[in-house]
């Protein structure tokens, strides 16, 4: 069941101008060295001045001009237990962990319709969820490297999957267009992303901020998912998860997984689930009963940061992360959607 959570509250405390960023970053769609779960579970829990320099956030505009929002957090407890986690069985694998499990979504009325139509494709190589009529919700990485944008940032656009028509070029002899899908491409009118992101903030990589909202320049008329705060793994079905992405490796293609969770920490989970560069960025959702109804409802509650290569003392493995829906990480996603806070005081 989806259990509703007062949420605290984030609110704006001053803008100002920065100077125009480069965007001559180079994107990387595998992150190295950042802080495994061995790592994480050592970490401090952050102070209130703390989560109020990592929740601050940049804007930056169609046009290229950028701005530094500074934030202050209300009604928050902070958790003493600190980065408790829930061990299971942890593997060193790659990618693809065994047999491939993923599927590619051909069928033209499971494409067009929700919860598969909710997956767009990003400019720089990502994926990304509707999460509003103008909002899509993908990962930091695909965008920032922690200190510059990357070079496709600057004029960033947003896929959105439409079937490709009869009268769509030449059909080459023998070809299948059944279950190929085109992109609607949408400009983006503004990107934010999260100051914890930036490595001048925490000394490296902060994975716990690997999230970000572009809006777009025209608003669309599609079903668009939900955010959901994130329940712990033993609140899950079958601690399943389930996400859908463009991955590399199958060009033109949606690409569906589920998969069960490994490990978690307050920020992060810890999986296996079969993916390739290309899918990261992906919205991560479950499908749990809404309170007191009888009706089901998917609901996304983390974002697919991707396959990571971290230092686990002195040794280097590799994790699939996402990136979990805090009530925090709700309350400031829900705070670049709506403008206030006013809509963002129950998840």
């Amino acid at each position: 069941t989806w259990h509703i959570k007062k949420i605290p509250q984030i609110v704006s405390e001053r803008t100002f101008s920065l100077d125009r960023p480069k965007f001559e970053a180079k994107t990387k769609l595998e992150l190295n060295s950042v802080c495994g779960i061995e790592c994480q579970r050592k970490l401090p829990v952050p102070s209130l001045s703390d989560l109020k320099d990592l929740l601050s956030y940049e804007t930056v505009f169609e046009n290229g001009t950028r701005t530094l929002t500074e934030v202050n957090v209300h009604g928050l407890v902070l958790d003493p237990a600190g980065n408790t986690t829930t061990r299971k069985s942890l593997r060193k694998k790659r990618q693809i962990y065994g047999t491939d499990s993923r599927f590619s979504i051909y069928d033209k009325r499971f494409m067009t319709n929700f919860p598969f139509n909710t997956a767009v494709k990003i400019s720089t190589g990502c994926s990304g969820i509707l999460i509003s009529p103008k909002h899509v919700l993908t990962a930091a990485h695909c965008l920032h490297n922690g200190k510059d944008y990357v070079k496709g940032s600057k004029r960033l656009r947003v896929g959105l999957m439409k079937m490709k028509s009869r009268g769509d070029g030449r059909k080459r002899k023998g070809a299948k267009r059944n279950g190929m899908p085109s992109f609607q491409w949408t400009r983006v009118k503004s990107t934010h992303i999260p100051k914890g992101w930036f490595k001048g903030v925490s000394g490296d990589i902060a994975l716990d901020y690997d999230y970000a909202v572009l809006e777009l320049k025209r608003p669309h008329k599609r079903k668009y998912m939900e955010l959901g705060i994130s329940p712990t793994i033993k609140m899950m079905p079958g601690s399943m998860i389930h996400f859908s992405g463009f991955d590399n490796d199958r060009s033109g293609q949606l690409v569906y997984r589920f998969c069960s969770i490994s490990d978690e920490s307050n920020d992060l989970f810890y999986q296996y689930c079969d993916a390739e560069p290309g899918s990261t960025g992906s919205g991560i959702y479950l499908r749990l009963k809404e309170s007191n109804k009888k009706k089901w409802k998917r609901k996304i509650i983390a974002v697919y940061s991707g396959h990571q290569w971290v230092d686990v003392n002195g040794e280097q493995q590799d994790y699939n992360v996402a990136v979990r829906i805090t009530p925090l990480k709700y309350a400031q996603i829900c705070f670049w959607i709506h403008g206030n806070d006013e809509n963002c005081t129950q998840g």
